[in-house]
């Protein structure tokens, strides 16, 4: 992060700390950032040297916030938000569902003037003025502070960067390409795809392909919409119109299909809702997704989330998709989708990820690239070979001590070898198996290591207390959510 974009950071940041005292959390406060932020560059867009007409309506806009004080201004607010929530397009999803949370007009009124600037000369661009990677930075900046926040459970949605940036590195989106995300979270794949892009010699038409056409993502929480599409916004993708949209991607077949998906799906395995019976206890009952496209019928959301990305990509379409470990050894379902997917689809790569690097503790994650293809006449598998690399064993991470970056992926991009899968090479932590090797494994499963832990021999190689005490939370929640299961369909029956 830039000397530039790290101070605003800080500087908004600090006054979270404020607020805090007031029950302000930090998911509170990062959604009355958005909401003003976007206000105040709405406004800047109307000065020298841009002179555009405000899309916010007058009686809304920014200089009614700084025209009030005390209860007043509280007030007024409060109607800002009901009214543009109301709106079409971008500001509608931008402003769905806000609320006001800064409930003290005094520090409602510092926020406003914290984000107006101090500057003495106030026609003067101070946010639109930023580049867009500077505006960009900050946003990401705020985003991964919330993420940090533990209490929160919004790590959920923030995926490491220095992944998502691996991922795109090896998909190589193209120029017209179109990209979607069944579960966008804050953006974080849009933003590395588009940066990607962006540094590619680009004629007119690519770059308002890219701007406007390109991306759609879904997300089912309200909130987590809104950062996206904010996120979106401050770096210069999409206009008056949102590409990102409020809802349960899984729950209809797709009328949009793409030419890549990449996507960080939910952690948890299991989908279901809460209901009242008829003497108004409440029961959990499970979501089964009963599609013509599935393969099979199954609560279990990762495996429907796997069906539903092969539903939305264009035939020779690309693919990657975040995984947990249930998925490549689960029994029933699981092994229906896993050799469904070796049949019509080139599974060609797996990437097995340490734990500790994932805001949600004790994941123990993957990610499964492939591509889809059109149906065979020759009754034969389209995936020949599927190449495991091990980034797993003997592997440490945490998110403060010893984070993951870019380069710690340096070897598996190398091996992946985008220009030509059909000339990799193993290696210790990268290992080839063909269709017969799968297809003859207990349940199909594609839970397999090759190197040797260290840790089993040495308890010095042991991970940190930090990590042990993750994954030991991840198996008991693991079991615990079985147990739940089986009671249940005990009631039930």
């Amino acid at each position: 992060m830039s000397n530039e974009a790290s101070t605003v950071v800080a500087k908004l940041w600090n006054f979270c700390n404020v607020l805090r005292d007031d029950g302000v959390s930090y998911g509170d406060y990062v959604q009355q950032l958005t909401n003003l932020l976007f206000l105040k560059m709405a406004d800047e867009q109307t000065k020298p040297p841009f002179k555009k007409k405000s899309i916010i309506p007058k009686d809304y806009d920014w200089t009614t916030l700084t025209d009030e004080t005390g209860d007043a201004l509280e007030t007024h607010y409060r109607h800002v938000l009901e009214s543009l929530a109301k709106e079409s397009g971008l500001l509608g999803v931008i402003f769905r569902k806000s609320q006001n949370k800064v409930q003290d007009p005094a520090k409602l009124a510092k926020l406003i003037k914290l984000i107006d600037g101090d500057d003495k000369d106030k026609d003067k661009p101070i946010w639109t003025g930023m580049t867009l990677d500077t505006k960009g930075e900050i946003y990401e900046g705020l985003l991964e502070k919330n993420a940090e926040d533990v209490k929160s459970g919004a790590g959920q949605y923030f995926t490491p960067r220095a992944l998502i940036d691996t991922i795109v590195d090896v998909i190589q989106p193209k120029p017209k390409e179109t990209i979607g995300d069944p579960a966008c979270g804050t953006g974080g794949f849009f933003l590395s795809a588009h940066k990607y892009l962006t540094k590619k010699s680009l004629d007119p038409d690519q770059k308002k392909f890219l701007k406007s056409k390109t991306f759609k993502g879904w997300d089912i929480v309200t909130e987590v919409v809104r950062l996206c599409a904010m996120n979106m916004y401050l770096h210069g993708i999409g206009d008056k119109e949102s590409q990102i949209v409020a809802g349960d991607s899984l729950i209809s077949a797709p009328k949009d299909t793409f030419d890549i998906v990449m996507t960080n799906p939910p952690f948890g395995k299991k989908s279901s809702s809460v209901i009242f019976n008829e003497e108004g206890k409440a029961e959990r009952e499970s979501l089964d997704y009963g599609r013509l496209d599935f393969w099979t019928t199954t609560s279990n959301k990762q495996l429907n989330f796997l069906q539903h990305v092969k539903s939305i990509l264009k035939s020779n379409g690309r693919c990657a998709i975040v995984v947990p470990d249930n998925v490549l050894f689960e029994g029933g379902s699981g092994e229906t989708v896993r050799k469904k997917m070796l049949e019509q689809m080139n599974c060609h790569t797996l990437l097995r990820l340490p734990t500790g690097i994932f805001y949600a503790g004790g994941v123990k994650a993957n990610v499964l690239f492939f591509d889809k293809k059109k149906a065979r006449t020759d009754g034969k598998a389209w995936t020949e070979k599927m190449w495991i690399y091990d980034f797993r064993t003997n592997q440490h991470f945490t998110l403060k001590e010893h984070t993951l970056t870019r380069e710690h992926l340096d070897d598996f991009v190398k091996c992946y070898n985008a220009k030509n899968i059909l000339k990799r090479k193993e290696t210790d932590q990268f290992h080839a198996y063909s269709y017969d090797d799968l297809i003859k494994r207990d349940k199909v499963s594609w839970d397999i290591f090759e190197l040797k832990d260290d840790s089993l021999d040495d308890i010095e190689n042991l991970p940190v207390p930090e990590v042990i005490a993750d994954e030991i939370k991840e198996n008991l929640g693991s079991a615990l959510e079985s147990i739940n299961e089986l009671i249940n369909k005990i009631q039930k029956n």
